[in-house]
């Protein structure tokens, strides 16, 4: 944690445009960032369409719409995912369908249509063989899609058990465990026993859990903890046994292990840990804030500290934030301001990126 040690500073790369409505969330594609490859991601908004980005590597070094994906989706795209091997993308939108692309020699074409929930589609997540999608959206429920060959998807599960708008799925990095919440308030963790997908555990307020809407939930590197974030102005960490989860059972419960609190005065819509272990968060307030976990006071458990606040991070309200992959750390922000920000955290000692 020495890194952290001289301060820190967000430092604005690049403020981007295009987007006619407001952004509501972006995502990088894995494959990117790494060995030469140019970073890429896809940002997607309020005005039906998803648009491409990547990054032109030095001296301009500047971000490129390499692609608008439109003409697909008839009303807002709320949330899109890249599958591992960043060959497909999956939008989901308002208009009640998530669609699958394929990049195709630079061109995106739409290869598939899920259709099946009621109405508005929330978010998208692949897990991390790519061979399952989940969605879920205002009709409360969850739905995990199985690939089959020739970008083919097959419905192999409809899980019911949130009382009211599903929010965000996310999978866990390593295990085919999926992780749901909800306007109800509360987190669902969903697990396979044999083809028979169940809730397995839902942390609600009974047992630490948020007050209010859980908007959004993320993992650390290795998988063994978990942040969510809320409507009731707080961030909240969880922890599980990794060894006991890939011990073949599959499942291993989590459990509460602190709350972060007064950092943010709004709702806080997203929350993002990065693989060098900084949790950034977005949030209503129109500011960012990055925490890392604190290595003083062992004494009482582990907890988080603040590591920097950038306030007035964005005109508006802020939708999502989001790390890279790659050797470089950069954090994406959208928002209701309709623009995307790159941003990058460095060091004030060594001047150099994290």
């Amino acid at each position: 944690m020495e890194l952290y040690e001289g301060g820190c500073d967000l430092k604005l790369l690049e403020t981007l445009e295009g987007h006619s409505d407001r952004v509501w969330s972006l995502a990088w594609n894995p494959a990117t960032g790494a060995s030469g490859t140019p970073l890429v991601f896809a940002s997607c908004s309020g005005d039906k369409t998803v648009r491409i980005w990547e990054h032109t590597p030095s001296p301009s070094a500047t971000w490129t719409c390499k692609a608008i994906l439109e003409d697909t989706h008839t009303r807002t795209v709320r949330s899109c995912a890249w599958s591992p091997s960043g060959k497909l993308l999956a939008t989901a939108s308002f208009d009640a369908t998530t669609a699958i692309w394929e990049n195709v020699g630079g061109d995106y074409e739409c290869v598939s249509t899920l259709e099946g929930h009621e109405n508005e589609v929330k978010s998208v997540s692949w897990n991390a063989s790519g061979t399952l999608l989940a969605t879920c959206g205002r009709d409360k429920s969850v739905w995990i899609w199985e690939m089959q060959p020739g970008n083919e998807f097959e419905c192999v599960s409809v899980l019911q058990g949130h009382t009211q708008d599903v929010k965000m799925v996310q999978w866990h990095p390593s295990t085919d465990v999926l992780f749901s919440c909800s306007y109800d308030n509360t987190i669902k963790v969903w697990a396979d026993d044999d083809d028979d997908w169940q809730c397995v555990q839902t942390l609600g307020e009974p047992n630490n859990g948020h007050s209010s809407t859980v908007w959004a939930l993320t993992f650390n590197a290795s998988g063994d903890k978990m942040v969510t974030c809320s409507d009731d102005l707080t961030l909240k960490i969880w922890e599980t046994d990794n060894v006991q989860m890939h011990s073949g059972d599959g499942y291993a419960p989590w459990r509460h292990l602190c709350t972060l609190t007064g950092y943010h005065d709004r709702t806080i819509f997203s929350v993002h840990w990065s693989s060098g272990g900084i949790i950034a968060s977005g949030a209503a307030d129109d500011a960012i804030r990055f925490f890392v976990g604190n290595k003083d006071g062992l004494a009482d458990g582990p907890s988080y500290k603040l590591l920097l606040k950038k306030e007035k991070a964005h005109d508006m309200d802020i939708n999502s934030v989001q790390w890279s992959p790659g050797e470089k750390r950069l954090l994406a922000s959208v928002s209701d301001d309709g623009v995307i920000k790159i941003w990058e955290l460095v060091s004030l000692s060594t001047g150099n990126g994290y």
